[in-house]
């Protein structure tokens, strides 16, 4: 699980991805974490939980796991701009 996670956030990283601050890194580690076991490659699920992080409050004390449940308009957005679908 921390592989996955390091992995991910090598690759964010390394491709000139920054995050606006450490609590938008904490929030996509675990959204990478939730979505281990999901049938797409880390660069897709990354992509996705960055879309979604982006598009979430910077108060909001949801994980973006929890959050995309009752956000379905923004979580088809972040599906495709990742390339999920």
């Amino acid at each position: 699980m921390k592989i996955l996670a390091s992995v991910a956030l090598a690759l964010l990283l390394s491709a000139g991805l920054a995050f606006a601050n450490a609590d938008d890194a904490k929030w996509i580690a675990q959204c990478l974490k939730d979505n281990k076991d999901a049938k797409v490659p880390v660069e897709v699920i990354t992509k996705y939980c960055t879309c979604m992080n982006n598009k979430m409050s910077d108060n909001e004390t949801q994980s973006i796991t929890q959050w995309e449940k009752t956000h379905p308009k923004e979580r088809a957005e972040c599906d495709k701009e990742s390339g999920w679908n």
